[in-house]
């Protein structure tokens, strides 16, 4: 284990002997996920390039884009997220939702039945996704974690964001515990802006003895 790896669990053990319920926040911007059908039609002969590894196990966000075409208007350089799904998809924000002129539902990733399509472009090829949601915000923890918050799969949680100048507490947040995932909060770009969230922003899950 390398030191700055080390340095970093020491530092986590510390907030959570400080504030158990203490959670780091992270932004998600707009993203496609893409199967491997979708993503050979739009990138012809490639394969997914890895940008940078995202803090979940095993995601990336890759060096792909695509543009994002609504019945509206476009969202353009839209970052493809590896590695492949079972079903293409789009995240995008609620405002860029109005503005292409999409009724994008909030969902949690991959609860896709019943939602809209929107058109996928590159420089070489096209392709129609039937899966554009808005994130509902949630939170990745491990098993640990959720026993340590009391929590199940699916349960619903407030969280209050701790934020210079515009504290907020997000309600109907979704907990999502499974054995290899880092804990972290996850809301879009809109939830971000107007929360005031920056890269050292936390929140604090409110239990019942906080209420």
């Amino acid at each position: 284990m390398n030191e700055e790896k080390l340095r970093l669990i020491i530092r986590q053990v510390i907030h959570e002997m400080a504030d158990p319920y203490r959670v780091p926040i992270g932004v998600s911007n707009h993203h496609i996920h893409l199967t491997k059908h979708d993503f050979q039609t739009l990138f012809p002969g490639q394969t997914m390039k890895v940008r940078a590894q995202l803090k979940q196990p095993g995601e990336f966000a890759s060096e792909q884009t695509a543009t994002v075409i609504g019945p509206l208007g476009t969202v353009q350089h839209v970052r493809i997220l590896g590695p492949y799904r079972s079903h293409s998809q789009v995240e995008i924000a609620r405002s860029e939702a109005i503005a292409i002129g999409v009724d994008a539902p909030i969902r949690l990733s991959g609860h896709l039945d019943n939602t809209p399509s929107v058109q996928l472009q590159t420089k070489d090829g096209t392709v129609t996704v039937q899966g554009v949601i808005v994130a509902k915000r949630h939170i990745h923890m491990s098993l640990d974690d959720a026993k340590r918050f009391g929590v199940a799969a699916g349960d619903e949680v407030s969280v209050d964001v701790l934020s210079n100048d515009r504290r907020t507490t997000f309600h109907n947040v979704v907990c999502r515990p499974r054995k290899d995932f880092v804990l972290e909060m996850h809301i879009d770009t809109d939830e971000a802006n107007a929360a005031n969230v920056n890269n050292d922003t936390v929140g604090h899950i409110i239990v019942e003895k906080d209420k």
